[in-house]
């Protein structure tokens, strides 16, 4: 019989098994750092709780801002049970337990995304900033001296990367659905100087999916490696029964990419931080040699210490994960339960917003991300309502905000989806909603018509 995970039962239950798995290895001295006066800590905690009230409520359906979700319970509750031994996943020495619990989410991962799960190459990081540095430092190491390409409205985390490793990398522009452009990418590769080809398959922006499967050819025949950014929309890949046979087609080609990321913390229900690098082709291994008099290994076995540039990571993010995986497996009706109404509620408000007398959708969302504006003569006008509406939504009564996130575009891509304005400012903000709570499908209507009342009052 299901009943309701309450957070407090976990707990107390796992803090209680391993405090007596502690003791079964003989008492010892606690250090005067393990004792305080309770009073004073308890003071301490309460003013904490008091502080976390300036926030915005992550874990309420409401908030459809951010990608922002609190950890599922189970993950919480076994990140604490891990915590209490603090390991350490770059040696088994450091984390024996959570590096072989490591391996088994990794596979299941793997398998996932189409890799051969045993000659893959991949392990946990602390984010998707992290996977993704790897990657491109692979790429770099493979192909020296050439350019790292991504879409326009890819994250900013690949320029960045590119400062990083001294690598310059150019922004491919995108199609009237957020996508990379294929005409300009051939273009580019003409060149020659490409690497590596960033697709993203689902933008932070837009939820947009590059079209990966037409892109690898491409890349192939230019000798550049293909890289895919699934920090925010890897796991889409389990619920093809909600997504366009279009965008389905480019998941199902991530098995042919030479390596891709995705956030557990993001749509897998972990904690931050929790990313995750994985390469279909274990022989770039030999990429992370090092050396150092204080690095030992007990065991002979392989270390994620020998193929990751972090160092140090928490072990348990690694037993947070294996958990929720036992009773969310990377299945369709396992994680893919959690991740279909998301689409689903994208999906309803794309409709409700394409009938609307005062909104109009800014393009048919891919996954569970939902952009949409003002109908209104003018950019001006349109920065104005979109910023009026954002602030007064989340305004008033806690029972009765809504909260929103804005997403600045320029004429041209106005007007590359059929939206004529008065171009009266270079840049206007429009709205932007992420649904990734399962719990927003049910509460779309009500969404819709809060938005709707406040960007009449706003016109």
């Amino acid at each position: 019989m299901k009943q309701t995970i309450r957070l407090s039962d976990l707990i107390g239950n796992v803090v209680s098994k391993m405090e007596a798995q502690k003791a079964t290895f003989g008492p010892f001295d606690t250090h005067i750092s393990q004792k305080a006066n309770l009073d004073q800590v308890n003071q301490v905690l309460d003013t904490l709780i008091t502080r976390l009230e300036d926030n915005y409520p992550y874990f309420h359906p409401q908030y459809a801002a951010q990608m922002l979700k609190p950890a599922h319970p189970v993950a919480q509750a076994a990140y604490v049970a891990a915590m209490m031994l603090n390991p350490n996943n770059h040696s088994i020495d450091g984390g024996r337990a959570t590096t072989y619990m490591e391996r088994e989410v990794m596979k299941d991962m793997a398998t996932m995304f189409g890799y051969d799960p045993e000659n893959f190459l991949g392990h946990l990081t602390w984010s998707g900033t992290t996977a993704n540095l790897e990657a491109l430092w692979i790429s770099r190491e493979i192909n020296p001296g050439k350019a790292i390409a991504h879409s326009s409205d890819a994250h900013y985390v690949h320029g960045r990367m590119g400062e990083v490793l001294n690598v310059p990398t150019v922004a491919i522009p995108t199609d009237n659905r957020g996508r990379m452009d294929l005409v300009a990418l051939e273009e580019r590769l003409k060149a020659g100087d490409i690497g590596v080809v960033v697709a993203t398959l689902g933008t932070t922006g837009l939820g947009a999916v590059d079209p990966l499967a037409d892109i690898i050819p491409l890349a192939r025949k230019y000798g550049a490696r293909v890289h895919v950014d699934g920090a925010y929309g890897g796991y889409f890949i389990l619920i093809p029964d909600v997504l366009d046979d279009e965008t389905n087609r480019h998941y199902a080609a991530i098995k042919d990419a030479d390596s891709v990321v995705v956030d557990p913390h993001k749509h897998g229900l972990q904690p931050y931080g929790c990313g995750a690098v994985l390469f279909r082709d274990r022989t770039v291994g030999p990429y992370y040699k090092h050396d150092s008099p204080y690095t030992y290994f007990a065991s002979e076995d392989l270390h994620y210490g020998e193929i990751q540039l972090e160092t140090s990571r928490a072990g348990a993010a690694a037993a947070a994960l294996w958990a929720t995986l036992q009773i969310f497996p990377l299945t369709s009706d396992g994680l893919g339960s959690i991740l279909r109404p998301g689409r689903q509620a994208a999906q309803l408000w794309y409709e409700l917003i394409s009938k609307s007398d005062v909104l109009q959708p800014y393009q048919k969302p891919e996954l569970d991300i939902i952009v949409y504006l003002a109908k209104v003569p003018s950019m001006s006008k349109l920065d104005q309502v979109s910023h009026d509406t954002f602030l007064n939504a989340s305004a008033g009564d806690k029972t009765q905000q809504t909260h929103l996130a804005t997403y600045n575009v320029k004429p041209a891509q106005l007007l590359a989806r059929g939206i004529d304005l008065v171009y009266d400012r270079e840049s206007a903000r429009i709205m932007r909603s992420v649904l990734m709570k399962p719990e927003q499908l049910a509460l779309v209507p009500e969404l819709h018509e809060h938005v709707e009342e406040w960007t009449r009052r706003s016109m």
